[in-house]
């Protein structure tokens, strides 16, 4: 028997959004520095900060742009400025962290399974206060709430075009960790973000 949906309250979303960007950006650094790849605008972000030595969080700001006016038109602007906000904060973290904490060696393997499972985890508090981190999740979940498709299987569909992308920028093991990486996160959607499961509708 489905649950009945929950109302989030303002302050609900709002931490929600601190927490799911906070976790989505310390998985972004571990990737980083591992050198390997997410999916989704995330990691068209990271080719391209990859290949040119840019910084990742404005290059992700900008890359993100187009999107918002798919989440306007067919989610919701609610859902389209707490996407927004999650975007924001995650680009400002992620340019941010090293300023804080200095990290060392990280292996790829370990990037692939922490950095997917916070990024994972991240994205599915952000989908379940209607927002995401922008690009292919805004796809996915107008998908899933569209037509019930699993929004952890879209997001895999797409993360795969961008890591055949990959290998003309990374190292083929590098990229093997970042499919492994993916496929960390996608489970972590599909398991837990299901139609009928779990259903959070903020209040007016």
């Amino acid at each position: 028997m489905d649950s009945p949906q929950i109302r989030h309250r303002t302050h609900e979303d709002v931490l929600a959004i601190l927490l799911g960007s906070a976790c989505a950006a310390l998985g972004v650094v571990l990737y980083q520095h591992a050198e390997i790849l997410i999916g989704s605008t995330a990691g068209i972000s990271l080719l391209i900060s990859y290949a040119t030595g840019w910084p990742f969080g404005p290059v992700f700001f900008v890359v993100n742009l187009p999107f918002y006016w798919l989440a306007w038109q067919r989610i919701g602007h609610q859902f389209t400025l707490k996407t927004f906000a999650a975007i924001a904060l995650l680009s400002w973290l992620s340019w941010h962290i090293a300023d804080w904490i200095e990290i060392g060696k990280v292996t790829p393997l370990f990037a692939a399974l922490m950095g997917g499972a916070l990024i994972g985890l991240g994205v599915l508090s952000l989908f379940r206060h209607r927002g995401s981190l922008g690009g292919f999740n805004i796809l996915a979940l107008h998908l899933h709430d569209r037509y019930g498709w699993s929004a952890g299987k879209v997001q895999l569909a797409l993360d795969g075009l961008v890591m055949l992308a990959a290998f003309a920028v990374l190292p083929v093991s590098n990229v093997l960790y970042s499919i492994l990486g993916a496929a960390v996160l996608s489970g972590i959607l599909t398991l837990n973000h299901r139609p009928g499961r779990y259903t959070g509708v903020s209040r007016s």
